[in-house]
């Protein structure tokens, strides 16, 4: 499909068949590759084992293990919580992006990761301006808590967050001077969107955060700052503080769209304008369920629309994605400094979105520079010494689960990590290139995973 005939395709479809359980069929089946393409849409990808596990049930209960909590996840929580405080005694926010890399690899979670890196996006801070490491691990905690709960609850915690006062100037919000910064980015970025307010509308807001400030690397409430004074924010009227502010922002009848449209070009497709009409379903559910994101998440991971092979060719890989989901996809380890400056290198450093709007994600993450980039890092982390897959060398684990032929291992390769199978002529000429890969098995095994993850179809997600 071209780009008209995609957005022709949504615009016409059924929105109660797009939200219905996906039921397999003989011609639409459940299978390995279906799970795959759910774990790695909802998370950062899985290993051969880990996706036959989850293709062994029904679509529902996939999508339940994939979301629910770890046996194991307070300890993940507290060991990547001790590394981060070592970090942290540096207070150097480049060290904190390594941190949340070790997080990715090895949480027992990355379904809850994979929305935590949404969520920051989405309320995006960067430690550029912020600069105090302890207020984005803080923060980055905070996201973390709430991130498959309460909508509600996590957009009043970040409107008196630290980092977040700090970095859209709201530490500055003051009676006499009201600052309009995070009084805008709450309606039009965090909540509803353009148009769905007006100039005075934010006047009014600004005016009830006035007095919000940081005092010791803490929220509090200066009353002496706070106008307490009638306001009238989206057409109701009275003496607003800044919490049932938020209240106000939070009840518009366009805030759960809003929400689910960004889940939508999240999960599902980049680069289309999706209808109200096909919102209003998911939003309804969000509605209902008192902003509680849980039952959301599950109609749209279990969908028949998600499930479609028109959203199969609908993303293309942040660089997170990209390098996380090979790591994980073939249980590989490195150095979680080197991996954070990739990944920022190729436009996404973690705690440095390029600013409030956050990533814009889709195709602007592939440009002629950033392609060259994907794969030299590729390039650069597979053939680390350093990198170890399974606790040791590619052919060695690639033997253990019998894909260590140069078919075999693009077999693999294509089932965990791409929508699409490489053109028979590039898969033809990749085999015959394997000996001249490296001077050994392990160097060859190495070269040829990286001249998959280069090319263009290993980009989609």
């Amino acid at each position: 499909m071209n780009a008209s005939s995609e957005q022709l395709f949504l615009n016409s479809l059924d929105p109660q068949w797009a939200w219905q359980s996906f039921q397999p069929s003989d011609s639409d089946p459940w299978n390995f590759d279906a799970a795959a393409h759910l774990v790695r849409r909802a998370s950062f990808g899985a290993d051969d084992a880990r996706i036959k596990t989850l293709a062994s049930g029904t679509p529902a209960q996939a999508v339940d293990l994939l979301l629910a909590k770890a046996d194991n996840g307070e300890v993940f929580e507290q060991v990547s919580d001790q590394m981060a405080d070592t970090l942290l005694a540096s207070d150097n926010p480049m060290t904190l992006s390594a941190a949340w890399v070790y997080r990715l690899l090895f949480t027992p979670e990355p379904a809850l990761e994979n929305l935590v890196l949404f969520w920051h996006g989405h309320f995006a801070t960067g430690a550029d301006k912020v600069e105090k490491a302890s207020l984005m691990w803080q923060q980055n905690r905070m996201l973390r808590q709430h991130a498959f709960g309460d909508i509600a609850a996590m957009t009043q915690s970040i409107a008196k967050d630290p980092a977040m006062l700090i970095y859209l100037d709201s530490v500055s919000n003051r009676k006499s001077h009201p600052n309009e910064n995070f009084a805008r980015e709450l309606m039009e970025l965090f909540c509803l969107g353009e148009g769905n307010y007006s100039e005075h509308d934010v006047l009014e807001l600004a005016r009830c955060f006035t007095g919000w400030e940081v005092r010791n690397n803490k929220f509090r409430k200066n009353r002496y700052q706070h106008d307490s004074g009638s306001k009238t924010v989206l057409s109701k009227t009275g003496n607003f503080d800044g919490e049932e502010a938020v209240d106000i922002v939070l009840a518009q009848e366009a805030m759960p769209l809003f929400i689910c449209e960004k889940l939508f070009r999240y999960l599902i497709a980049d680069g289309v304008t999706t209808p109200k009409s096909l919102l209003e379903q998911p939003a309804e559910l969000l509605r209902q369920s008192d902003l509680q994101l849980l039952p959301t998440l599950k109609l749209m991971l279990g969908s028949n629309l998600f499930q479609s092979s028109w959203a199969r060719h609908r993303k293309i890989k942040s660089p997170a994605h990209l390098v996380i989901g090979l790591m994980r996809g073939l249980k590989a380890t490195s150095n979680s400094h080197r991996i954070a400056e990739g990944i920022r290198e190729i436009g996404q450093g973690l705690f440095y979105p390029p600013n409030v709007k956050g990533w814009a994600g889709g195709r602007d993450w592939i440009n002629s520079s950033t392609l060259l980039g994907r794969a030299n890092l590729i390039r650069d982390l597979v053939r680390d010494p350093d990198t170890k897959f399974d606790q040791g060398g590619l052919s060695d684990y690639l033997k253990r689960i019998k894909a260590d032929r140069p078919d075999a291992a693009i077999d693999l390769y294509q089932r965990l990590m791409m929508v699409t199978a490489l053109p028979d002529k590039t898969r033809q000429t990749l085999i015959e290139s394997f000996p001249k890969f490296g001077k050994d098995k392990e160097a060859r095994h190495r070269g040829l995973l990286h001249a998959v993850a280069s090319q263009p179809t290993f980009q989609l997600g």
